[in-house]
């Protein structure tokens, strides 16, 4: 039996002895065909019990995860000795319980202690329980995995670095096939150079080493990596050794059978397009509609095809022969279109020359031009050769329907959608048409919104401006430079810098010679006094709405093109992200508000009453479901400035120290945010989601794959990032309804705040100096 880690064993014995004070009934000797399991409970009772407890346990798959915890480590066993955990009527015995003298009742101290360790032990099982679900689904034979524990793997997979490169068919493939391995020593020899290669290693948990004869240690792979695959690809023997670097190192496995066998499956689900001999498109069979895994008694899926690769004008030609006709931007579309729509930049060039052979397809073009302007609309009026296209289109669509009357249904719509663009573009405000919200970049306390010419101008155009001003421009550079002092020189072509500076940040124009000399502004150093007098008599819900309809206001602006932008480089498109860099720099703001707040606070009891509150404001945040505020407020307590400030925590009473607790384990980054994942998984719009880790997630699927494979664009690349803008279309479906209240709105629009982390430091050390 494997002995159990103490703090393991304490949360057993926590449980075990809340049980017999709370619900003695559920712990008892129990018969069942005749035979007598002594003082055991049974598995449904326990997965209600435990979510009865805490408002962190959400799902029935989760407080299964949470009691895997214990069983892993034989503090609580089934009667018969099973590996899994199950939400059944199966019966399991505490490890307390095992032995016939043990002592049935805990003592009033002891039911005390357990009583004040309960929402603890729940938070440290939330927080681990999916690692414990995730294994025991993995040690499952594959054949017994159900669909939910299919789609559970399936999702673990999508964030797993050594697999980003590979379709979504065969990361499905893989879910049905991946063994679980693990390893306790440090120095274990998980193959030797030479040897047959007969396993794909993806390494989960932990580190090894790669050790070649004669060369020792030539690299060291971590999560996330993997090895092995050479000798399976290539049927060789292996290239070198493989030794554990560390102990508890957790593998995914997948057998050369197995390995094989996709890749045959993948291959012969594929259908390759070829013009001169060379593939110009490539399309996957996978299963239609939303079962992607089958159930052994259920009726065979039906299939499609998708593009997985091919050229721009294959992919165009692919989606016009199969979309439908009735399709609409929100409803109808099919995905793939959709994917192709939300990908094709309006400046990645005119569509006349790929519309050219489609004349047979005149009404699908005429659709699929209707969708692509309305998911573009806002933006096209800014780009002449869209305007251009869409002016000459209509001509061309009008023409033909004079002798083709079925286009005439269309032509109102396309009238319509032209007027509306062409108006926009030739508007005497075109050029004034990015707002730049102002907030805490003046003096002036009023609220503005105005607009701000320019905005997308380069670093050249703006130090020609600033030139003609001084009447002389010769040698003048523009620095950015925050309030601790770091500087940068921006680049000529750098656009739309205005809004990509810190919370406190300033642009500077001067002389190349004068740039050592620069200092930050005395304004950049943020307030000398807090807001706690105004701050305190203010509602915590009322402030946490106010905030939500604010972060609402700059979520909605912006644009799903700048998400494009952003990942694949502004420079690519000479395109702002102003929107984008405004409601990520709210969010810093709202950090350093925090912090801002407590340091500037200089009387313990008032600063216990400052943790109170922001504790408060983000759980009214979270109620609002802007996760956005409250992974800021959380991040902002948790800043070293505040978190070192022990004699203040202590004050804190308990019941906001386990929220708190609570909502750090939200924030817990392993297995790739999977607690946050799952709480938003959960959530119907409005969302304001948090924005840095939907960037993360674009940018980990666009540096992990190639955009061309074999001259083809890579069209599965496209797919992935769409779906992360799917996730901001769907955050925003529904309208969030607007309360008016002018005094807190006002503040959570102005916030004042020190960004310096250097100066927070000393002024944090200054209440309460390091304890000797």
């Amino acid at each position: 039996m494997k002995v159990p880690s103490e703090k393991i064993l304490r949360a057993g014995k926590v449980l075990r002895n809340t049980i017999l004070s709370r619900a003695p009934h559920m712990i008892r000797d129990r018969k069942y065909h005749l035979k007598t399991y002594r003082q055991c409970c049974v598995g449904t009772e326990l997965v209600d019990w435990i979510m009865q407890q805490s408002s962190c346990v959400h799902l029935r798959t989760q407080a299964v995860g949470m009691w895997q915890v214990l069983l892993e480590e034989s503090v609580l066993n089934h009667v018969d000795q099973e590996q899994y955990f199950q939400d059944k009527y199966l019966f399991y015995r505490f490890l307390d319980d095992e032995h016939e003298d043990a002592p049935v009742m805990p003592t009033e101290e002891e039911k005390k202690e357990c009583d004040e360790e309960l929402q603890d032990t729940i938070l440290l099982l939330a927080q681990i329980g999916p690692d414990a679900h995730m294994r025991m689904i993995l040690r499952k034979p594959p054949g017994q995995r159900t669909v939910d524990d299919l789609e559970i793997i399936y999702e673990e997979l999508l964030h797993i670095k050594a697999l980003s490169h590979l379709s979504t068919t065969v990361k499905r493939e893989l879910a049905g096939v991946l063994v679980f391995e693990s390893h306790p020593k440090a120095g274990t020899v998980l193959f030797n150079q030479g040897e047959e290669g007969t396993s794909w290693y993806i390494i989960l948990k932990g580190s090894v080493n790669v050790v070649i004869y004669g060369k020792g240690v030539v690299c060291t792979l971590h999560e996330g990596d993997d090895f092995g695959k050479l000798a399976l690809v290539n049927d060789a023997p292996r290239a070198a050794s493989i030794v554990l670097r560390e102990e508890n190192c957790h593998f995914l496995r997948v057998d050369k059978e197995d390995f094989n066998r996709i890749l045959r499956d993948v291959e012969a689900n594929t259908v390759r397009l070829k013009e001169h001999d060379q593939d110009v498109l490539v399309l996957e069979k996978v299963p239609a509609g939303n079962r992607p895994f089958n159930q052994g008694n259920a009726q065979p899926l039906q299939h499609k095809y998708i593009v997985m690769s091919g050229t721009p004008e294959k992919i165009l030609e692919h989606f016009l022969e199969t979309m439908r006709l009735e399709s609409t931007l929100n409803e109808g579309m099919d995905a793939g279109v959709n994917d192709f729509v939300t990908m094709h930049c309006p400046s990645q060039g005119t569509e006349q020359e790929k519309l050219d052979y489609a004349l047979n397809n005149k009404r699908r073009v005429v659709r699929l031009v209707l969708l692509w302007a309305a998911f573009y609309g806002d933006v096209l009026p800014e780009e002449e050769a869209a305007v251009a296209f869409l002016e000459e289109f209509y001509v061309s669509v009008s023409d033909d329907a004079r002798v083709i009357t079925v286009l005439k249904e269309q032509l109102p719509e396309l009238e319509k959608t032209m007027k509306q663009i062409s108006e926009e573009a030739k508007g005497p405000q075109k050029k004034h048409k990015v707002l730049l919200q102002h907030f805490n970049m003046s003096d002036e306390r009023t609220q503005k919104r105005q607009p701000i010419r320019g905005i997308l101008s380069s670093v050249k155009e703006v130090l020609c401006a600033i030139a003609d001003k001084l009447g002389s421009g010769d040698g003048l550079i523009l620095v950015k430079m925050s309030s601790a002092g770091e500087k940068a020189v921006l680049k000529p072509h750098d656009v739309s810098v205005f809004t990509t500076l810190s919370v406190n940040g300033r642009l500077f124009a001067c002389p190349r010679d004068q740039f050592d000399s620069l200092v930050p502004l005395q304004e950049q150093e943020g307030p000398s006094t807090g807001t706690m007098g105004t701050f305190e008599l203010m509602s915590s819900k009322d402030l946490a709405y106010q905030m939500t309809i604010f972060e609402w206001e700059l979520f909605n602006c912006v644009h799903e093109l700048e998400l494009i932008y952003h990942t694949f480089g502004r420079h690519n498109f000479k395109k702002t992200t102003a929107n984008l860099d405004l409601f990520l720099r709210r969010f810093n703001e709202i950090q350093f508000w925090v912090v801002t707040e407590i340091s500037l606070c200089s009387q313990l009891s008032k600063r216990v009453q400052l943790l109170k509150k922001f504790i408060k404001i983000a759980a009214h945040c979270k109620e609002y479901k802007n996760l956005n505020s409250f992974f800021a407020l959380i991040m902002g307590l948790s800043n070293v400035a505040v978190s070192r400030l022990t004699m203040t925590w202590e004050k804190l009473p308990s019941k906001f120290k386990k929220i708190y607790a609570e909502f750090e384990s939200l924030m817990d980054p392993s297995r790739n945010h999977r607690a946050y994942r799952l709480t938003v998984a959960k959530l119907e719009p409005p969302i304001i989601p948090f924005m840095p880790l939907l960037i993360k997630d674009m940018t980990f699927t666009y540096e992990g794959n190639k955009t061309f494979i074999d001259n083809l664009v890579n069209f599965e690349k496209m797919r992935m990032i769409s779906n992360t803008i799917k996730t901001v279309r769907f955050c925003r479906s529904l309208p969030f309804t607007n309360k008016n209240h002018q005094d807190l709105r006002g503040y959570v629009r102005q916030l004042n705040v020190i960004d310096n982390q250097r100066t927070l430091s000393q002024m944090s050390h200054r209440l309460e100096p390091r304890r000797t």
